[in-house]
């Protein structure tokens, strides 16, 4: 139904400008904190306002008809949204600038695409080889820095970022199969659960202290707030009105934001190269979703 898809496009275009706002505060904050600090508090945050959440709709009472297999995916996904996440946040910390962690980030939907084929028999069309070939040479370029060794090929943190990319992908896969018969509230929770537990156990692990400047707290508050509880929730909600590879796609506008954010934030802009790069990922990914929508229309 067209007022579904109406949906679908709304709630992943609120998740775009969400989850932009994650790389500007999560930077921020990053830079003043010690990254344990920052997990225990950003996912507290979260956990808070997504049990409220999962209350305020009455989704906890799903928990006690969970069956075997539905606690086996939760947990499955817990342990990607570490892995996820993990290595985002050291994606974050290690690029110094957000908008190029984001244009590198673009990889996500090729990647996501790829496994749709392989693991869902999705059909993949010219032109979508045409955008996913775009996007990685954008990628490239972007993350180019002209060593003569493996190792000084590409700027520091790029591997993080496909990491990234890869165990996010599949995450995406899981949660899209599973959506319909779990709420969006209860994955969400699931997941802020997890990860508050192991940034706890990180926490104590390297032994940080919970005093932080007020600075950094309200960044966290701020990016806790748009990032793991109203972003996530609203590319869930998307998942059930809309296909997974479409809703990355809107997702993937999520580079414009973040260079505005970067630079209105902390007065930076990525290299000319860079840019450019950045751009090409863009047009790369856009051309993955003309050719998902015309296969639909097919279909």
């Amino acid at each position: 139904m067209k007022s579904d898809r109406f949906k679908g496009y709304l709630f992943a275009a609120i998740a775009t400008i969400a989850f932009s706002n994650i790389y500007i505060f999560s930077k921020a904050a990053l830079n003043e904190v010690h990254l344990t600090q920052f997990g225990v508090y950003w996912f507290f945050i979260a956990l808070v306002l997504s049990v409220a959440w999962l209350f305020r709709t009455g989704s906890h009472r799903a928990i006690a008809h969970l069956s075997k297999r539905q606690w086996r995916i939760l947990g499955l996904l817990g342990i990607l949204e570490i892995l996820t996440t993990t290595s985002f946040f050291l994606s974050i910390q290690i690029i110094p600038d957000p908008a190029v962690t984001s244009f590198i980030g673009n990889l996500f939907p090729v990647i996501l695409t790829g496994m749709g084929i392989v693991f869902l028999h999705e059909r993949f069309t010219w032109l979508e080889s045409f955008g996913a070939l775009l996007a990685l040479i954008g990628a490239f370029i972007i993350s180019y820095q002209g060593g003569t060794t493996l190792a000084d090929l590409f700027i520091p943190g790029t591997g993080m970022v496909l990491i990234n990319a890869i165990f996010a992908a599949t995450a995406s896969l899981v949660v899209k199969m599973n959506v319909k018969t779990m709420t969006p509230e209860l994955l969400i929770t699931n997941r802020v659960v997890w990860l508050f537990v192991f940034s706890l156990i990180m926490f104590f692990v390297y032994g940080q202290s919970l005093v932080i400047p007020m600075r950094p707290l309200i960044n966290i508050a701020i990016g806790a707030t748009l990032g793991p509880f109203l972003a996530i929730l609203t590319i869930y909600y998307s998942f059930r009105y809309i296909e997974v590879s479409k809703s990355s796609i809107v997702q993937s506008l999520k580079g414009v934001f973040v260079l505005l954010g970067s630079y209105l934030y902390f007065q930076t802009l990525p290299l000319p190269h860079q840019l450019i790069g950045g751009g090409i990922t863009i047009v790369g990914v856009l051309i993955i979703s003309v050719g998902k929508a015309r296969l639909g229309q097919k279909n």
